[in-house]
C-alpha cells in the first residue's frame, strides 16, 4: 500500500486513479502526517459493502431473537 502527503496526490490525482482502478494499488493519502482518505478499486469497495450489509444482517438477526421490553415499563424502570 503506498501512503502519500495530500500535496502530492492533488498533483497527480489522475495518475493516481489509473494506478487504483488499472493496477487495483490502494493509496492511502495523509495531512500532517495523518492518515485521511483511502483511494481503494471499486471492486475493493463493493466488498466492504457486502461485508457491512451481512454484518448488519447477523446482527439485526440475533437482536430479534432477544426479549423487548415496552416503553412504558422501560421507562418506570429507569425513572423518567
Amino acid at each position: 500500500m503506498t501512503t502519500l502527503p495530500i500535496s502530492e496526490a492533488r498533483d497527480h490525482l489522475a495518475d493516481l486513479g489509473n494506478r487504483v482502478a488499472l493496477r487495483g494499488e490502494r493509496i492511502v493519502v495523509e495531512r500532517r502526517g495523518k492518515d485521511l482518505f483511502a483511494m481503494v478499486p471499486v471492486e475493493d469497495l463493493d466488498m466492504l459493502e457486502r461485508l457491512e450489509d451481512r454484518f448488519d444482517l447477523e446482527t439485526i438477526r440475533r437482536r430479534l431473537g432477544e426479549q423487548s421490553v415496552p416503553w412504558e415499563q422501560l421507562r418506570k424502570k429507569l425513572g423518567l
